[in-house]
C-alpha cells in the first residue's frame, strides 16, 4: 500500500492583527485538504485546493493541488505539471513548485531529478523545514525511483529546524517511510513510534505500523495494528485497504471483499481511487467486481493504466486476443518507465494462451517462444504479481467448470468435504482430503480444481504440484501435467530431496517421457536424473537406453 504523507504549510498574511486570524483560517483549510489526502479522498482534496486557488492563487496553493495529483494511487503527471507551472508563474522563485516539477521527473524514472532536488535544497540554503521535508518526501514517494539515504538526511535536518515550534507527526512517519525503503524495519518502527503521540489521527500511524509488520511477514502484529487503526477511527479508509491486503494474503476472499466495500464507502469517488479499488478486487480474484468498477470509470480516466487492468481482467476470462489488444494499447501509450516486468510476464501468458489455439505451426512456435522469453523476464525480476508457472499450467490445462466437476463421479465423502471447504476456504486438511477423494473416485476435473486451490493456499508445499501433475496426466492433458511436474521439481527444497527421492524420480521420468518426441535433449537430461535418483526404476532405465541408442 502506498503510504500517504501529511503536509505542512507556509503561512502568509498581512498586518499583525490579520496574521493570526488569516493563518488560522488558511491552516484549517489546508489541513482539510491534507486530511482528505491522508484518507484517500483525493477528489475532495482537489476540490479543497482548487477552491483555495480561486480565493488566493498563491504559489503554495498551486503546489498543494499539484502534489495531490502525485499522491493519488496512479500519479497524474500532466495535471501535476500544469499546477506546478502555474505556481511558478505566480512566484518564479517558489522552491516548492520547483521540487514538484523535479518530483514529476523522478516519478517518470529520470534519476537525474535527484541531483536537481539536491540543487533546489542547496539554493534554499536549507533554512526552510518545509522545503527540506518536501524534498525528502519526493525522494520516498516512488517505489522504484527514490533515494532514501538522502531523504533521511533531509528529514533529520527538517526535524531539527522544526523543533522550536514542534515537529509535525508527518516528519517522523515520512522518516519511517524512508527507513522502510532502506529495509531497516527497526529504525522505521522507531520513527513511527515517535509520530504516534504527535499525530492528530493516530489511525494513520497505526495503519503504517500494520503495513510495516506485513512487509516483515509478521502477520499477527500486522492485524493487531490494523485493528487498532480501525478502532481509533472506523472511517479511516486506508486501514480497510491494509486489512484487505491481509485477508487476501490468507485467502479470505469474502472478508477481503467486505474490506474493499468499506474502503469504497470511506474513500471517495475520485476515478483514480476507484481504479485502485478495481485493482484490489482483481488481486482478490473478484473479477466481476473488478470489471464493474473499471467499466464505471474507464472513460473518465486518461491514464493508459486502465488498458493494463482491463488486459488482466480479459486474460482472467481467457479472452486472450482482446487482452493482447489492451496490453498493446497500454505499452504504446504509457511512458516506457511504467512498463514493468509483470507486464511483460502478462504479455507472455497472453502469447501462451494464443499459442494454444493457433493452427499455423510457424505462428504457434513464435508465440510459444515469446511466451517463454517474456515470462522469463518476470521470473528473473522475482515478480510475484501472478504465479507464472501455475498460470501456464492453467492455460495448458484449460479450466473445468463447476458443472464439469459436478458431472463427474461423486460419493458421500466428497459431498461432506465440499461442505467443509465451502465453510472455510483455508482448511488445508479438508482441501487435501477432498482432492484425494476426487482422485480415488477418478473425478479428475474435481481433483485438478482442488489441487489448484491447495497450491494457491500453500505455494511452497511441493507435493501439491506433484498431485496436480498426476491428476492432469490421468485426465489426458500431458502438457499441463508436464508443467505441474516441473513445478514440483523446482519447489522441492534441497533438505527435502532425500525424502522425496522416489517421487522426484517419477516426476523427472514423466517429463522426459512426455518430452521425448518434442525435445530430445530435455528428455535425455531428465531421464538421466531419474535414473540417478533411483537406479532400480525400470521404466526410467528402459527410456534412458531407448533415447540414447
Amino acid at each position: 500500500m502506498k503510504d500517504i504523507m501529511n503536509m505542512n504549510v507556509k503561512k502568509l498574511a498581512f498586518g499583525a492583527a490579520v496574521v493570526f486570524f488569516t493563518n488560522f483560517a488558511v491552516a484549517q483549510t489546508v489541513q482539510d485538504g491534507i486530511n482528505s489526502i491522508d484518507s484517500d479522498k483525493y477528489a475532495q482534496a482537489k476540490t479543497n485546493f482548487t477552491n483555495m486557488i480561486a480565493s488566493a492563487p498563491t504559489a503554495e496553493n498551486y503546489f498543494y493541488l499539484g502534489n495531490t495529483y502525485l499522491k493519488q494511487g496512479e500519479p497524474d503527471y500532466a495535471a501535476a505539471t500544469d499546477s506546478f507551472n502555474k505556481g511558478l508563474a505566480a512566484d518564479g522563485k517558489s522552491y516548492l513548485n520547483k521540487l514538484g516539477l523535479a518530483t514529476v521527473k523522478l516519478g517518470k524514472g529520470d534519476k537525474g531529478a535527484i541531483a536537481e532536488i539536491q540543487k533546489i535544497v542547496t539554493d534554499s540554503k536549507e533554512k526552510d523545514a518545509e522545503v527540506l521535508f518536501r524534498a525528502a518526501e519526493a525522494l520516498t514517494l516512488f517505489e522504484k525511483n527514490n533515494s532514501p539515504d538522502l531523504a533521511i538526511q533531509y528529514l533529520n535536518k527538517a526535524i531539527e529546524r522544526a523543533e522550536k515550534k514542534g515537529v509535525p507527526a508527518h516528519y517522523y512517519y515520512t522518516l519511517g517511510d524512508a527507513y522502510r525503503l532502506k529495509r531497516m524495519p527497526g529504525d522505521a518502527m522507531s520513527a513511527y513510534d515517535k509520530a504516534l503521540p504527535l499525530a492528530k489521527n493516530k489511525a494513520s500511524v497505526y495503519t503504517r505500523i500494520g503495513t510495516l509488520w506485513m512487509a516483515a511477514q509478521q502477520w499477527q502484529q500486522a492485524k493487531t495494528s490494523i485493528d487498532k487503526a480501525i478502532a481509533t477511527d472506523p472511517s479511516y479508509a486506508p486501514a480497510y485497504k491494509a486489512l484487505a491486503a491481509y485477508d487476501i494474503r490468507y485467502q479470505q476472499n469474502a472478508k477481503a471483499t467486505q474490506d474493499l466495500i468499506n474502503y469504497t464507502k470511506y474513500a471517495d469517488e475520485d476515478p483514480y481511487t476507484q481504479l485502485e479499488i478495481a485493482k484490489l478486487y482483481f488481486t482478490n480474484e473478484d473479477y466481476a467486481n473488478s470489471k464493474q468498477v473499471l467499466d464505471k470509470i474507464f472513460d473518465k480516466i486518461n491514464d493508459p493504466i486502465k488498458f493494463k487492468l482491463r488486459a488482466y481482467q480479459l486474460y482472467a476470462d481467457g479472452k486472450y486476443a482482446e487482452a493482447k489488444q489492451n496490453m498493446d494499447s497500454f505499452v504504446s501509450q504509457a511512458d516506457k518507465s511504467r512498463v514493468q516486468p509483470a507486464d511483460q510476464g502478462l504479455q507472455g501468458l497472453i502469447a501462451a494462451g494464443l499459442a494454444k489455439t493457433e493452427t499455423d505451426a510457424a505462428k504457434k512456435t513464435a508465440l510459444t517462444t515469446e511466451a517463454q522469453q517474456k515470462i522469463a523476464i518476470a521470473k528473473a525480476a522475482k515478480d510475484e504479481t501472478l504465479k507464472w508457472d501455475m498460470e501456464l499450467v492453467k492455460i495448458a490445462g484449460g479450466g473445468a467448470s463447476q458443472a464439469d466437476i459436478d458431472a463427474g463421479p461423486t460419493n458421500p465423502t466428497i459431498e461432506g468435504l465440499k461442505q467443509k471447504v465451502a465453510a472455510n476456504a483455508q482448511d488445508s486438511d479438508s482441501l487435501f482430503k477432498l482432492a484425494t477423494a476426487y482422485q480415488d473416485a477418478k473425478n479428475w476435473n474435481g481433483a485438478i480444481a482442488t489441487w489448484q486451490k491447495m497450491n494457491a493456499l500453500l505455494p511452497d508445499w511441493a507435493p501439491g504440484y506433484y498431485s496436480l501433475g498426476y491428476s492432469y496426466q490421468q485426465a489426458g492433458n500431458n502438457d499441463a501435467a508436464k508443467m505441474a511436474y516441473e513445478k514440483f521439481i523446482s519447489t522441492v527444497k534441497p533438505a527435502e530431496q532425500e525424502a522425496n527421492k522416489q517421487t522426484l524420480a517419477y516426476a523427472y521420468f514423466a517429463v522426459a517421457y512426455m518430452s521425448k518426441d518434442s525435445d530430445v535433449a530435455k528428455a535425455k537430461d531428465y531421464v538421466a536424473k531419474s535414473v540417478q535418483l533411483d537406479p532400480t526404476y525400470q521404466d526410467a532405465v528402459k527410456l534412458n537406453a531407448e533415447i540414447n541408442k
